[in-house]
């Protein structure tokens, strides 16, 4: 089969397509014929070692497709079903081994495509709207990077639950996406002279945000902390500018007794009846038309580093799969 392999750690560029051999289930094992992988930054995150990880290794967290065989002591899904999982390396191939109890399964009114579009970064806004600071119906929250494929699900979900959702986008085009999700309030950071803390302030009447969800890291750290309220929640659970300088913990009693915390889907998914209960309420969504996965771009499996060097340029929208 073809798959894509890093050898070292490095850009784009290392993502190199190479046959080798079709991967067998072992025990307690599935294998899947992957017909969509999503595409994530904890992808960039691994393959440039900023993340370490021993080389070589087939990237991608995240996949969608038909199971095709069986290992021993598999009884619950059969050959012919079809499966999405997350977190797991290795949906940069034509084909991959899961663990069978990381597999979910995909309903009959989710395509492929979509389960493949929505689990990583679906189970992620699941998690941080409903478990990390879960959102009451009143609160006002701050989305970062809100026309990307985590931020319009972040937007979705917080409206869901009843938020007033301020998003920060960077052009025109973003924040129609933005508030075509349903965001209240868009700021463009990217203006000359866009205060996004001043901002925020000037939207909420001085009080800040009861939340902030921030998956850039280093450049809105700041502002993300100076917006929100007094014992107000900010939850950074990405890093797409770079990682964040250590921080003083002085400056969490100084900005209003607020909380920091840096959270990982692996920490909200590892049980697996919270799997089974957070997918099924995604899919449950999307199947009902209340939640709705934009797909920005479908690269073929060879062009992954297309796809790389597209999300890190944040050149797209939404979400982007190797097809």
């Amino acid at each position: 089969m073809r798959a894509i392999v890093v050898e070292e750690h490095g850009g784009p560029e290392v993502l190199r397509s190479r046959d080798v051999p079709d991967p067998e289930p072992g025990p307690g094992e599935v294998a899947v014929d992957v017909e969509a992988r999503g595409v994530n930054f904890i992808d960039i995150y691994k393959r440039s070692g900023a993340y370490p990880i021993a080389t070589p290794f087939v990237p991608g967290e995240e996949g969608a497709g038909t199971v095709s065989a069986v290992g021993e002591g598999v009884t619950e899904i059969a050959v012919g079903r079809r499966v999405a999982w997350a977190m797991l390396a290795g949906a940069y191939a034509e084909r991959a081994v899961v663990p069978a109890d990381r597999l979910v399964p995909v309903p009959d009114g989710v395509p492929t495509e979509q389960a493949a579009a929505v689990l990583l970064q679906g189970m992620t806004a699941h998690y941080l709207t409903h478990a990390t600071y879960p959102v009451q119906p009143g609160d006002t929250v701050l989305v970062h990077a809100a026309a990307g494929g985590t931020g319009l699900l972040l937007v979705q979900l917080a409206k869901l639950r009843g938020a007033r959702v301020i998003g920060t986008v960077s052009t025109e085009a973003k924040e129609r996406l933005a508030r075509d999700a349903g965001a209240d309030e868009i700021i463009r950071y990217a203006e000359e002279g866009t205060d996004i803390a001043a901002s925020v302030r000037g939207l909420t009447g001085g009080t800040g945000v009861a939340a902030v969800y921030d998956g850039v890291g280093a450049t809105t750290f700041d502002s993300s902390l100076s917006s929100l309220r007094p014992r107000g929640v900010l939850a950074l659970f990405g890093q797409s500018s770079g990682a964040v300088p250590p921080v003083d913990p002085q400056r969490l009693n100084s900005a209003g007794s607020v909380f920091l915390t840096r959270p990982s889907l692996a920490h909200y998914s590892a049980d697996r009846g919270e799997l089974l209960e957070r997918t099924s309420d995604l899919f449950g969504l999307l199947a009902a038309g209340k939640l709705e996965v934009r797909v920005g771009g479908h690269y073929p499996l060879a062009d992954a580093a297309r796809a790389h060097e597209d999300l890190a340029g944040r050149r797209t929208t939404g979400k982007l799969l190797l097809v």
